[in-house]
């Protein structure tokens, strides 16, 4: 499995403790995010990331930013995305199962460290139910 990461400076942190957990699964990263907690534009981190989703480069995107929304509404410019901005385990396990969502967004500035591991978690371990919930997914994207 490969996932696409991308930060801006109030994720960094959170970005490097993500792709630590990561790599110790043995997933493989793309870290399109920035390294330092210099100001920068989350859109310049997000779109490679929304980019390789779309591309099906990856299997999932991990996207950070300060409250997570910024970063979200970009992702979902692009088609094919579906990313969702979760700040509770519970959220997360709904966004995969029900949304199929592909990309994860993480506010940092409202989730505590563990708490985003422990969403990273879910988001990778939760298939997607299908069933009732694929017609609604069909009908996301504008065509």
């Amino acid at each position: 499995m490969t996932i696409s990461i991308g930060n801006d400076h109030a994720g960094t942190d959170y970005k490097n403790e993500i792709i630590s957990f990561l790599e110790k699964n043995k997933i493989n990263v793309i870290n399109h995010g920035t390294n330092t907690n210099d100001s920068v534009d989350y859109p310049d981190f997000v779109h490679p990331v929304a980019k390789d989703v779309e591309e099906a480069k990856v299997e999932f995107g991990i996207i950070i930013c300060g409250s997570g929304n910024g970063a979200s509404m970009t992702a979902n410019k692009h088609q094919n995305v579906r990313c969702a901005l979760c700040w509770t385990n519970e959220i997360t396990k709904l966004a995969r199962a029900h949304n199929d969502a592909n990309i994860l967004s993480i506010p940092a500035r409202f989730t505590s460290m563990p708490q985003a591991i422990d969403m990273v978690k879910s988001f990778i371990a939760t298939p997607f139910e299908g069933g009732r919930h694929q017609k609604r997914v069909e009908k996301i994207a504008c065509k």
